[in-house]
């Protein structure tokens, strides 16, 4: 039997990213995009991080997330500041800018779920969301076992 997950989930990803963007500009968030709006999404459940940290949540190299922080801090979103525990180590700060955002971008984000969950019953979705951490800790297995 052919499986097709992988193919799937990248589809979701792609057109689910530009549908995102679009409900952003019709809600009329102009601050951030997409992609932003993830790093925003995890520091709003826990500020005050490392970039290491920030990386590993949300699953994008160092490299990237380094330039979208850079473009981040321009807006006012995030600041960096010295960890008072290891001066080597910045940590990644939400300015109140940042905090006042929250309320639209949960608005977006629960329209998003929304027109993913269309016709799903409460039972399918909680069985989904459990499949979908599976795969999810699949793949952050092997990645870790390289």
């Amino acid at each position: 039997m052919k499986r097709e997950a992988g193919f799937i989930i990248s589809q979701i990803k792609q057109i689910g990213g530009r549908v995102f963007e679009r409900l952003l500009i019709r809600e009329n968030v102009d601050e951030f995009n997409g992609a932003q709006g993830k790093i925003l999404y995890v520091l709003w459940q826990k500020d005050h991080i490392s970039m290491i940290e920030l990386s590993e949540l949300v699953g994008l190299a160092n490299t990237t997330l380094t330039s979208m922080l850079d473009r981040m801090e321009q807006a006012g979103l995030i600041r960096r500041m010295p960890d008072v525990h290891d001066r080597r180590k910045n940590l990644i700060v939400l300015t109140d800018k940042a905090q006042r955002l929250r309320g639209k971008y949960e608005q977006v984000s629960q329209h998003m779920n929304d027109i993913f969950y269309k016709g799903f019953t409460e039972t399918e979705i909680t069985e989904f969301e459990r499949s979908l951490h599976k795969i999810l800790n699949n793949v952050k297995e092997e990645l870790s076992n390289e």
